[in-house]
């Protein structure tokens, strides 16, 4: 049985969602059409900042290295390189071949980097240097040779120091203080300062992520991030200390945060649901992580462990922490996830951060057909063929009677003059039959 102590507040979109689509279609239309012009009139509308300059300089790179502690620049360092080591990791797992699968006929794999991306960061309430390295630095190990970066502006019309220096260590070839929906357009079709890339990845709200669907097709995207998402599965042999703060921690990104807890065990729910209240009375983010745990929250309690996981794969959250008894054991059983976590210590704010393993995740349930970014999302696996002719005399002849059935007779001589352009008699005889018939 399963039993929902906490459900979230369906809220009606209405035609919010249609709203959404007009405004973002809009500026995407000026900044293709104005270019600069338009960049910087949306800068001003929604940033109320006056661009002189789009691109940041190296002296106002420098000028933002010199603003940050050196234990800053000691930490932005650390998470980087391991970043960098766990996309490296992942670089090696995928590597080129060529196989003679008959005969004469040579087949195999090339691994090409993507040639340019652009990298969004979001602005918003904090700070988030962690997403421009998540999104830099595995493009860098694919070897893109042009890294674009687009940021929103501070109210002074510059880039945050953390964020500016965090995005020139990882690797960012250029980079730019513009943000929202007008900033995926400038990358996806390009202006007098901004050009267009071959790929858009990165996180961001509502209107980036509505302007990178609508632009998919002229560019490639990772995928449509929505807010974030949290999915705890815990037994009574979970700490609700350690529970509640991992619910928090998540449910303190946005409002619309989804922060879950599936659980065996009724007693231990009502004990999180306590301490998460216990926990907000102290959290110095408590009235966004309140609003968005209120309006969002679950909490689902099973009869058995096996009942959990069901729930837990048909959810397919972006985030999911198993904090259950020998929880490494049960990892072939969950399926449908961005990112896992096993055992209690394994907090999710680690991968966020630092520990290497990306943030940027599938959310909205599409954990059940893809995963998150990594170095292969900059990578274009790519075939090829070598046909000796050896191999021709193995696969022409079927190639040819299959063009032949499908009417394709164009396919048929391209195939059959590699045969000397002379079918023998047992193919001719077996055409002129099916001619007949």
């Amino acid at each position: 049985m399963i039993e929902f102590l906490k459900e979230e507040q369906k809220q009606a979109i209405e035609s919010e969602s249609s709203k959404l689509q007009n405004t973002v279609s809009s500026i995407i239309e000026e900044v293709k059409n104005d270019g600069d012009l338009a960049l910087r009139a949306y800068s001003a509308k929604f940033d109320q900042v006056e661009l002189e300059d789009l691109k940041v300089s190296n002296d106002a790179i420098l000028h933002a290295k010199k603003q940050l502690p050196l234990s800053l620049i000691e930490d932005i360092q650390f998470s980087i390189e391991r970043i960098k080591a766990f996309a490296e990791a992942q670089r090696r797992t995928l590597t080129e071949f060529e196989q003679e699968m008959d005969p004469g006929v040579h087949l195999g794999q090339k691994v090409i980097p993507i040639e340019s991306v652009g990298a969004y960061v979001p602005g918003g309430r904090y700070p988030l240097l962690s997403s421009a390295q998540m999104a830099i630095i595995p493009a860098k190990i694919a070897e893109v040779k042009n890294i674009r970066v687009c940021t929103p502006p501070t109210k002074a019309g510059t880039i945050h120091p953390a964020v500016l220096y965090a995005a020139h260590l990882s690797g960012a070839d250029e980079i730019f203080p513009v943000g929202g929906a007008q900033a995926i357009a400038a990358l996806a079709y390009g202006t007098e300062t901004i050009q267009p890339v071959n790929k858009i990845t990165g996180p961001g709200n509502r209107f980036v992520t509505e302007a990178k669907r609508q632009v998919h097709g002229v560019v490639g995207i990772d995928l449509l991030a929505g807010p974030s998402e949290v999915l705890v599965v815990a037994d009574e042999t979970a700490k609700t200390a350690y529970v509640a703060a991992d619910l928090l921690a998540q449910s303190e990104h946005d409002v619309h945060t989804q922060a879950i807890l599936v659980t065996t065990s009724r007693e231990f729910a009502f004990a999180v649901m306590k301490e998460v209240e216990n926990q907000l009375q102290t959290l110095s983010t408590a009235e966004l992580a309140r609003a968005s745990w209120e309006k969002r929250g679950q909490v689902i309690v099973t009869d058995t462990l096996d009942e959990a996981i069901q729930v837990t794969n048909d959810l397919a959250s972006e985030h999911l922490h198993v904090q259950i008894k020998d929880a490494p054991q049960h990892i072939d059983k969950f399926t449908n996830y961005g990112s896992l976590f096993l055992g209690e210590n394994s907090s999710v704010v680690y991968a966020d951060k630092v520990s290497g393993t990306n943030h940027i995740l599938p959310t909205n349930q599409a954990a059940k057909f893809t995963g998150g970014v990594w170095v292969g999302t900059f990578l274009k696996v790519v075939t090829y063929q070598r046909i000796e002719k050896k191999g021709v005399q193995t696969i022409a002849p079927h190639c040819v009677r299959q063009s032949h059935r499908e009417g394709l007779i164009g396919h048929l001589r391209s195939a059959n003059i590699r045969l000397e352009g002379k079918l023998d008699a047992d193919m001719e005889e077996l055409l002129a039959l099916e001619n007949n018939n």
